[in-house]
């Protein structure tokens, strides 16, 4: 099916590699004006550079997810450039993998910051362009690691179970003006992020261990489920939690 988000303006953080660049190119495909956002500007100008080439309409912003101010800036600069926001995908995130013992006030403070407050913000300050257009769709990327629990990671499962819960709660806040809040929780995904974590065999197998399909996934794997709930196919999914994980949540 194309077109499946055809006409709709997607602002998207952490757009410049990884997950973020896949879900950036995969709504471009399906038809949306895509704002590319990230930290990275070398990363995200060669984003909107591969939108471009394929047809689509894109704008790149560079910005801090975890400052306030700057998430106002970018907001207004899509809203000025295309009108309206209709998808958001809070994307951007960091990992650390540190026992809690060995956590520094900076690394959690770093963590949260990016984490939380970048998806909190995104929320906060999208919300009012959706309530201008109609309805919207949000959908917060966070983790297995924001389920289950898991060794050397304390500060990074904070943060995505915080998400998780975030994103409960403005689902139910926001119901009344039809847009729709939903989370993603991918497990084992195939980027630069997780590139340390399989950098043998030997570290893949170990990470896979309870992953019943025995294979990480690859970025695209995880846009599609974005695709979904940002479309109109989703319009009856509102504050759920959608594993990409492979099984390793069933067992």
């Amino acid at each position: 099916m194309a077109g499946r988000v055809e006409g709709k303006i997607a602002f998207i953080t952490g757009g410049g590699s990884g997950m973020g660049r896949e879900h950036a190119i995969l709504m471009a495909e399906e038809g949306a004006s895509v704002i590319v956002t990230d930290v990275n500007e070398a990363g995200g100008r060669e984003t909107i550079s591969m939108i471009n080439a394929k047809g689509g309409q894109s704008l790149f912003i560079n910005f801090d997810v975890s400052s306030e101010a700057a998430w106002q800036a970018a907001v207004n600069q899509a809203v000025s450039t295309f009108g309206r926001v209709d998808i958001l995908v809070n994307n951007a995130g960091i990992f650390m993998v540190k026992m809690i013992a060995d956590t520094s006030s900076e690394d959690l403070d770093r963590m949260l910051n990016i984490n939380v407050k970048g998806v909190f913000y995104g929320c906060k300050h999208i919300l009012p362009a959706m309530q201008k257009a109609g309805g919207g769709s949000i959908i917060n990327i966070s983790s297995i690691y924001g389920v289950i629990g898991a060794p050397a990671a304390s500060a990074y499962q904070a943060s995505k179970g915080a998400v998780r819960i975030l994103t409960k709660s403005v689902a139910v806040e926001y119901a009344q003006y039809n847009i729709r809040c939903n989370s993603i929780h991918p497990g084992a995904i195939r980027t630069p992020m997780t590139k340390d974590l399989m950098s043998s065999e030997e570290a893949t197998k170990a990470l896979l261990a309870s992953t019943i399909l025995r294979r990480p996934a690859e970025p695209r794997e995880v846009s599609y489920p974005v695709l979904f709930l940002a479309s109109s196919e989703a319009s009856y999914i509102t504050g759920a939690e959608i594993m990409v994980d492979g099984g390793y949540t069933t067992v």
